[in-house]
């Protein structure tokens, strides 16, 4: 072979001990996969658990499983073909060998080719296989977004596909919608809700916390399963519970390391300096965004941030109006604060003012 293979990118995951049971996702995840043509899409920011939802789907699958957890080194598409093939191989030995064959040759091919071989090879096989891909963000090549698009324009009725990812993939999600292809599962689905988090709160992290603690955490957290479990560390062995619960912002210690190392620090200049002026707005759109920030084209800015599910979340079925999730905004202010004078957030904030319209008053601000 011309790649070296981790195997260990291929075995499929075990089932977690402790992790809260999600059966109504396991449910969506099961009937998405239920119809010849359909795939499904996990998108999501770090931290929501989709790792953990696919492991307890994947334990319940009645069907056989392949799994691939992707690297940025599988940019390269003999990379990324190999290990789609060997995770196929898992289940059906004869799938993929003249595709292997034809991307060992280093002959240049369009880019449906080895997808080609890969979905002829499936229509010969009675076994039905679904193939789940993990951590698919780190997948930038366009080329690969192509071949792995056709594959879903051309399923076989035996190859159910599973994407997990921090950011929607360049496809056109809109037609898959409209073709009823597509099968979603967002933040908004994989949010712990109030029994959930009083499970993991009180069973899991042994905590137990009174009724009115766990809403007002689950509040906080807006139910980010990764702020929960850091907020739950933080709290053992604290005397004043309320009182950190209030506290507890996006610049905690452990939130703020988490939001730098998984999403703000991965970002390029321009996208840090909209995110930090733009946080002391409650909601944004467009025009607010190009009067804070003076960056132009903040249409797309926010539409590639919403796509990138970069803590922003729609507050209409338009997708003119957004907000960013309390603690990222949290740490974004914080953030701000440390990076520029105090005058200067000030005449962020005479701009946004200046540019109020009266469906967004005054009020919009942050103090």
């Amino acid at each position: 072979m011309l790649v070296s293979l981790l195997s260990t990118k291929l075995h499929l995951p075990r089932p977690r001990p402790n992790a809260i049971s999600r059966p109504h996702l396991v449910q969506k995840l099961l009937a998405g996969i239920s119809q010849t043509g359909r795939f499904v899409l996990l998108s999501a920011p770090a931290g929501f658990g989709k790792t953990t939802l696919l492991t307890e789907f994947i334990a319940r699958l009645e069907k056989s499983g392949a799994w691939v957890t992707l690297d940025k080194d599988d940019n390269d598409p003999l990379q990324f073909w190999t290990y789609i093939i060997k995770a196929l191989q898992t289940v059906q030995p004869d799938i993929g060998k003249s595709a292997l064959a034809l991307l060992e040759s280093h002959q240049h091919f369009p880019n449906e080719t080895i997808p080609t071989l890969i979905i002829n090879d499936l229509t010969k096989d009675p076994d039905e296989i679904v193939l789940v891909l993990d951590d698919y963000h780190l997948i930038q090549n366009p080329a690969i977004h192509a071949g792995l698009g056709f594959i879903l324009d051309h399923l076989p009725w035996n190859l159910d596909i599973v994407v997990s990812t921090r950011m929607d993939p360049p496809w056109p999600l809109a037609r898959f919608r409209a073709r009823d292809q597509l099968i979603e599962i967002r933040s908004m689905d994989l949010r712990f809700t109030f029994e959930e988090a009083t499970l993991f709160l009180n069973e899991v992290m042994k905590l137990e916390l009174s009724t009115e603690n766990v809403a007002a955490l689950e509040a906080r957290t807006e139910g980010w399963i990764a702020s929960l479990q850091l907020a739950a560390l933080s709290m053992k062995g604290r005397k004043d519970v309320p009182g950190f619960i209030q506290s507890f912002t996006g610049s905690h210690v452990y939130v703020a390391e988490y939001l730098m190392d998984e999403v703000l620090g991965r970002q390029p200049e321009e996208v840090i300096r909209f995110l930090l002026r733009t946080s002391i707005l409650e909601s944004l759109n467009a025009s607010l965004g190009e009067a804070v920030s003076t960056q132009s084209d903040c249409h797309t800015i926010i539409k590639n941030l919403y796509q990138a599910n970069l803590f922003i979340l729609p507050l209409d079925d338009e997708g003119q109006w957004f907000r960013y999730h309390r603690l990222f905004a949290d740490l974004l202010q914080a953030r701000l604060q440390q990076s520029i004078p105090a005058a200067e957030i000030k005449t962020l904030h005479q701009r946004a003012a200046a540019s109020m319209t009266p469906e967004k008053p005054a009020d919009n601000l942050v103090v």
